[in-house]
């Protein structure tokens, strides 16, 4: 008997020791990945909403998620010292405008042969044509944001400020037609009532001509004709016209004096142009700008979809990241679970928003500061109480009715030109505050610009992309 009741006591004590292990086990496995994203910097409240979050994660797929929000002014800045010193992260927010540079540096991960594989349902539940039009080379280096992925871009106003005109806004679709307005709008306010940061008005640009995700919006495919031929962007009498306008627009004051040094605009403008769809005014940009529901958007040209529409939103996968399955199923999980979803777009339940009874999305504050279109699809987003409508419909319709572009699907390989490319890409940036914030004289400092990117070789690129296009054409 006693050698019994020893036996059973050594067998509680080594079954207490497993059940003491276990949990610690448990603990070890989960994975923590890092997040490096762009938004209205670090929310107040972050520590409590990742303690929250965390916990649902780590049950539901053995991740602790660690999120770096950097202010909109220092995005550029500390983005590009993340990426050139291999400063650790895990998934990292990009956009067509860095994206090629980042993907020819060996930032990220070619994701093409895991992703089917490690999240399934994020694999199937985004459109082929957007997981294509995230390859470079024919490798994959991105999960696109599935939302607004087409574009499509609006003439927003304070909708006091602008009915106080007297005008006929609602039909004003183009820059000349706006601009009775905003001299109307001024005269009103004494001051500027456009106003632009130094990243200027690309929509002049991007709403006509797909820059074929090379990171040059110098050169472009039209979407209007419906060729695919690769032609000088600020040479098009579309575009230069438009960037004359603006030059008066900056010339008159309409335009804030500080545009080209500005870092980030005030949340506050009068009338100012943005990419999205029309309830957005109600739902986002109004309440944004301080004036709620009150707010209206007037489309400025077609609704087009391309390639870089697409890389309007992505997220990518370090390089370094030694978990990339773990980082895919995250964002699978971004992109299927609206819990998750709701998280990163409203914030901590029960502090910046909360349930209603008929499973709504109830708003407590403004606060939260993550920026809502850099994280995944809007499709599993939880529809607020304060509107009787489903604004993602007319996501849905926008992207169903756009124009596609005639290279939708090419995949540029920018080995051959990758010199030329980055010189004159260095070269835009260098002239784009002053040129697409009206600062400057556009006639003059296109040519200027042009110059200097024809004797970096901005020919040559054009030359090459074409040959690249037409052999892809011809299947």
């Amino acid at each position: 008997m006693k050698k019994i009741l020893a036996m059973l006591l050594a067998v509680a004590m080594i079954a207490t020791l497993f059940v003491g292990i276990a949990p610690a086990a448990k603990a070890d496995d989960v994975v923590t990945l890092k997040w490096v994203t762009v938004g209205s910097g670090m929310p107040a409240n972050y520590d409590a909403w990742k303690d929250n979050l965390n916990a649902y994660l780590a049950e539901k797929i053995g991740v602790n998620l660690e999120v770096e929000v950097i202010g909109w002014g220092d995005w550029d800045t500390r983005r590009n010292m993340i990426v050139s010193t291999n400063e650790p992260y895990d998934i990292m927010f990009t956009n067509n405008g860095t994206f090629y540079n980042d993907v020819t540096v060996g930032a990220f991960a070619d994701i093409g042969g895991i992703v089917e594989t490690a999240a399934p349902e994020l694999f199937q539940f985004i459109p082929e044509s957007y997981w294509d039009a995230c390859k470079i080379g024919g490798k994959l280096y991105g999960v696109p944001t599935y939302k607004d992925s087409s574009a499509t871009h609006y003439f927003v106003y304070d909708l006091a400020k602008v009915e106080a005109t007297g005008l006929d806004y609602a039909s004003a679709h183009t820059m000349n037609e706006v601009t009775p307005i905003l001299k109307a709008m001024y005269e009103a306010e004494q001051s500027a009532v456009f106003i632009l940061n130094k990243g200027g008005l690309d929509a002049i640009y991007g709403r006509q001509y797909d820059d074929i995700s090379a990171g040059l919006p110098a050169i472009g495919v039209s979407y209007a004709n419906g060729k695919a031929e690769v032609v000088s962007v600020f040479e098009q009498e579309d575009v230069l016209e438009d960037l004359k306008t603006l030059h008066e627009w900056y010339e008159a004051g309409y335009v804030n004096a500080d545009a080209a040094t500005l870092a980030e605009a005030p949340s506050y403008r009068p009338c100012f142009v943005a990419q999205g769809w029309p309830a957005a005014a109600k739902t986002t940009w109004g309440p944004n700008m301080g004036v709620g529901d009150q707010c209206v958007a007037i489309q400025w040209g077609d609704t087009v979809l391309s390639n870089a529409t697409v890389q309007g939103s992505m997220n990518c996968i370090s390089a370094a990241c030694k978990n990339p399955e773990k980082a895919l199923q995250l964002l699978q999980l971004v992109n299927t679970d609206s819990k998750v979803r709701d998280a990163l777009y409203y914030g901590l339940e029960g502090d910046n928003f909360e349930y209603t009874a008929d499973g709504r999305v109830h708003k407590l504050n403004t606060d939260w500061t993550m920026a809502g279109y850099t994280q995944g699809t809007f499709f599993q987003v939880t529809q607020t109480d304060d509107v009787d409508f489903n604004q993602w419909d007319e996501v849905k319709a926008l992207n169903e009715q756009a124009v596609a572009s005639p290279i939708l699907g090419f995949s540029l390989d920018s080995e051959p030109i990758a010199d030329d490319l980055a010189a004159c890409i260095a070269i835009y940036a260098e002239y784009r505050p002053i040129l697409m914030t009206g600062t400057q004289d556009p006639t003059e400092t296109v040519a200027t610009m042009l110059d200097a990117m024809r004797d970096s070789g901005l020919d040559d690129i054009i030359t090459e992309i074409q040959s690249q296009i037409d052999a892809w054409v011809a299947g």
